[in-house]
Formats: C-alpha cells, structure tokens, sequence
C-alpha cells in the first residue's frame, strides 16, 4: 500500500518538475560540486605519491623483511600507492580524452531546456 501511494504520488507530481524553471540554485550547487572535486583531485594524487614514498621509506628501512612477512610491510604500502596513483591518474586521463573526443569543454557553460511558454 505504502509502495502505490508513494508511487502514486511521484507521478501526479511530475508535471511539477516539468514546470519548474528556476533551476538556478540546482546549477550553482552542481558548480560548486564541480570546484570542489577539481581542487579536490590533485590533493589526492599527490597524498598517495606521499603515500608510496612512505612505503618505499619502510621498505628501504627493513629490507630483510621489508615484505609482508617481516615487520616493515613497505612493499604492501608501494603496491597500494602504484595502484592508487595508477587509477586516479587513468580515470583522469579517460576523462580529458572523452571530453576531447566529444569536444564537451568543462568550462562551458550549461544550456538548460526549458519548456515553452504558451502567450496569452
């Protein structure tokens, strides 16, 4: 019952969505969304460099069991590091080249369809 009247109550307020125009605070918080992940992804990228250096210190440190069975575990660090760095640099990479490819701009800005306005 509870599934049907939520349902039910979806559909009679689609014509709602439709109708709302004033998407301007949806757009400034998509941007700031967007900022923040932008000032947000070399900050990762660089904690794990810092991150596979620390590990490389470690291993350096303990190389008769810088492995997992001794008491460093560098080489688990390192291997953590590479692989973290490895899929934020490609997903990166992966991006630019779609965003290339489809000739989308990541500055432009957002043209919003709007439903036409009938004139009385």
């Amino acid at each position: 019952m509870k599934k049907t009247a939520l349902a039910a109550a979806l559909l009679f307020a689609l014509p709602f969505v439709a109708f709302a125009q004033a998407l301007q605070p949806v757009m400034v918080l998509v941007s700031a969304v967007g900022n923040i992940l932008n000032m947000l992804i070399p900050v990762l990228i660089a904690a794990a460099l810092v991150f596979f250096f620390y590990g490389l210190i470690k291993y350096i440190q303990h190389p008769e069991g810088g492995g997992d069975h001794g008491g460093g575990g560098g080489r688990s660090i390192m291997i953590a590091g590479l692989v973290s760095l490895f899929i934020m640099v490609s997903v990166w990479g992966i991006v630019n080249l779609a965003q290339n490819a489809l000739g989308v701009q990541g500055n432009a800005p957002v043209q919003v369809p709007q439903v036409p306005q009938a004139s009385y």
